[in-house]
């Protein structure tokens, strides 16, 4: 196997916790009395503009809230949205120890609409870490497709076979597996941290 030298981390569901996922549009639902299933149907018809770059996030919350009059802020809503974004410090602090080999390049490969992202780039204090943040919102397309990580390793300019990839979700990590990259399901630090040592033959700092 080529030895790495490209790795590659999601941000939702690896660094922290997911932006606005399933269990975060729920906790919307409750807090904003929202029908359940009518936000549902908008989100999933919006979604993937937001997530592509192509809707603003305050274009997404007029489509799948703020058609009508409500008795609360559009403010207050991406305030609740950005609330529920928590950094995983131990899973940074793994990232923060890789950067100490200096064979390896960080970038993070996630789905993320472009206010959320940056939000959480900042939030999270991960600027420094990475290298490049390979976003939806800027790739203009999202995982699973294979036209993603084409894009995300030609940015980066990473020879697949080179690369390993970080995600919590099996579909995301297929494509990626295909195209020939290393990849790791993500399910915890303690688990993330003995299989990198394991794959990059190393030992890393708070094992």
């Amino acid at each position: 196997m080529t030895d790495i030298r490209h790795i590659f981390f999601d941000i939702g569901g690896v660094l922290g916790t997911n932006g606005w996922d399933r269990e975060q549009r729920q906790h919307a639902v409750e807090r904003f009395h929202l029908d359940a299933e009518d936000f549902q149907c908008r989100h999933e018809e919006t979604v993937g503009a937001l997530e592509e770059g192509l809707l603003s996030l305050a274009e997404y919350l007029d489509i799948t809230i703020f058609y009508e009059p409500r008795d609360f802020s559009k403010q207050a809503v991406i305030d609740f949205m950005f609330a529920q974004s928590v950094a995983d410090q131990d899973v940074i602090e793994i990232a923060r120890d890789l950067t100490g080999y200096p064979n390896y390049t960080l970038m993070t490969l996630n789905n993320e609409s472009d206010e959320l992202n940056r939000y959480r780039i900042e939030k999270f204090g991960i600027s420094e870490i990475f290298e490049a943040f390979l976003s939806s919102c800027w790739l203009g397309v999202r995982k699973p497709t294979q036209k993603f990580y084409e894009r995300a390793l030609g940015i980066a300019q990473a020879d697949p076979r080179a690369s390993l990839f970080i995600d919590d979700r099996r579909q995301n990590l297929g494509p990626a597996k295909a195209l020939g990259m290393s990849v790791i399901l993500f399910t915890s630090a303690t688990q993330l941290r003995s299989e990198l040592e394991r794959v990059l033959d190393l030992e890393l700092s708070g094992a």
